[in-house]
């Protein structure tokens, strides 16, 4: 690790703007105490969320106080940065409902127990919703020009299109940078972070500390890490968000994210979201340039997002989901993990009373599902030792299966040679 968080995040490619004065500040020695936001527009944080987050414990690790700042009021108004249209506002119920779960959330990556500098997790309805909007007015609000908050990206970029802005969303920055202010009176916060398209409101919060109390702050910005159609990072290439929680994106599905990562990425990724040092993450890129084919950095980032984000014994049955593909024991895993590993195979249904008494030949199921043309090449398939039940080897033309063989009363897996599957779904 280096000496300072500042020459850390720059080896890593994280410092994408900075306001005057944070490389001084972070080179200093001093520790200092800074925030990021996240909003709870949805109950669970996805992968674009990594990068604030784990650098907040990056901080932590070099002995800065952070908090995590939960935005339970400004989600109730909405971030205009970075969206083509107006958001549907959450009820405070659905807000609360929403902090509630990413608190769990930023929970797992920082250490509120460290000595001397435990990190702090907030939620900005605390001060919002007790500042009355004459008091906002006039101790925040008189202290921005409408010129000033119209060249900003977040809001410029939205007048150019027919819906336009809300003054709902217009007035969101005079919040963000409100929390600022109330973090640096409170905390003695000096340094803010958030993605590059925080910056706007960022600088706001800069600013209204400097008129108000006279002080210099800062803040910081990471690259917004975007997918190949430049969208936001965080989906898959089917368009599905990669939640943290488990029940939305199971780990296995998490891990094979990670497994995908295209060459020219993975280093890069590995530098943003892993905790890796600078001698292995250039080992693994120097593997990459003479065996891509060996995907080694993919496997590396693979394991270490898992265990990151949902610890190491689902990182072994996400290893282990992972290897049936390729023939591995399906031993321990239960029906959902087969549904999600075999969700792109052709599947058919099967009543699970035939399963009863003496089963159905394997036969029958071979050539019913497509896998040979006629139960007779089914049985020679058989006796050539190329069909498998659950990835294991059928060796008698005769055997049946039943019900004590389906994965959790619900599955059956068929392979043909080393990567032909199809999925028996067993239904009442």
């Amino acid at each position: 690790m280096t000496n300072n968080i500042y020459d850390e995040l720059t080896w890593r490619g994280l410092i994408y703007d900075e306001t005057e004065g944070v490389r001084d500040l972070l080179k200093s020695g001093q520790m200092i105490t800074l925030y990021n936001g996240f909003d709870p527009s949805s109950d669970s944080l996805h992968i674009g969320h990594l990068v604030p987050l784990l650098n907040l414990a990056r901080f932590q690790r070099f002995g800065h106080s952070v908090i995590a700042v939960a935005g339970g009021g400004t989600g109730m108004v909405g971030d205009p940065s970075g969206k083509s249209e107006e958001r549907n506002l959450l009820a405070r119920e659905q807000v609360e409902a929403n902090v509630a779960s990413i608190k769990q959330q930023l929970a797992h990556f920082l250490d509120f127990d460290a000595p001397g500098n435990p990190a702090r997790l907030v939620d900005n309805y605390d001060w919002l919703s007790q500042v009355s909007m004459m008091a906002f007015l006039r101790d925040v609000g008189k202290h921005f020009t409408v010129n000033y908050m119209m060249a900003k990206d977040s809001v410029s970029g939205r007048l150019d299109r027919e819906t336009g802005i809300s003054y709902t969303e217009f007035s969101y920055m005079l919040l963000q940078a409100f929390d600022y202010l109330t973090l640096f009176d409170t905390y003695g916060c000096r340094l803010q972070t958030g993605g590059s398209d925080q910056w706007g409101n960022i600088v706001a919060g800069v600013e209204l500390i400097r008129r108000v109390r006279g002080e210099r702050v800062a803040g910081l910005v990471y690259p917004l890490i975007t997918r190949a159609d430049g969208t936001k990072f965080g989906k898959t290439a089917a368009g599905e968000s990669v939640w943290l929680d488990p029940e939305r994106t199971s780990p296995y599905r998490f891990y094979q994210f990670w497994l995908n990562v295209e060459d020219e990425k993975v280093i890069n990724y590995l530098k943003y979201f892993t905790f890796l040092e600078r001698e292995e993450i250039e080992e693994l890129a120097a593997k990459v340039a003479s065996q891509p084919e060996a995907r080694e950095a993919q496997r590396r980032l693979a394991e270490e997002m898992t265990r990151t984000v949902h610890g190491p014994d689902e990182l072994t049955r996400a290893q282990q989901a992972s290897a049936v593909l390729f023939g591995g024991d399906l031993e321990g895993l239960d029906a959902r993990d087969i549904a999600d590993i075999f969700a792109d195979v052709p599947s058919s249904e099967l009543r699970g009373s035939a399963l009863q008494d003496g089963g159905v030949p394997v036969v029958d199921l071979v050539a019913e599902s497509g896998l040979a043309t006629s139960r007779g090449q089914a049985r020679r398939d058989v006796q050539g030792g190329g069909i498998y039940l659950n990835n294991r080897r059928v060796d008698d033309p005769a055997q049946a299966a039943t019900l004590a063989d389906a994965i959790d009363g619900q599955f059956l897996v068929l392979r043909k040679g080393k990567k032909r599957y199809h999925l028996v779904r067993v239904v009442r």
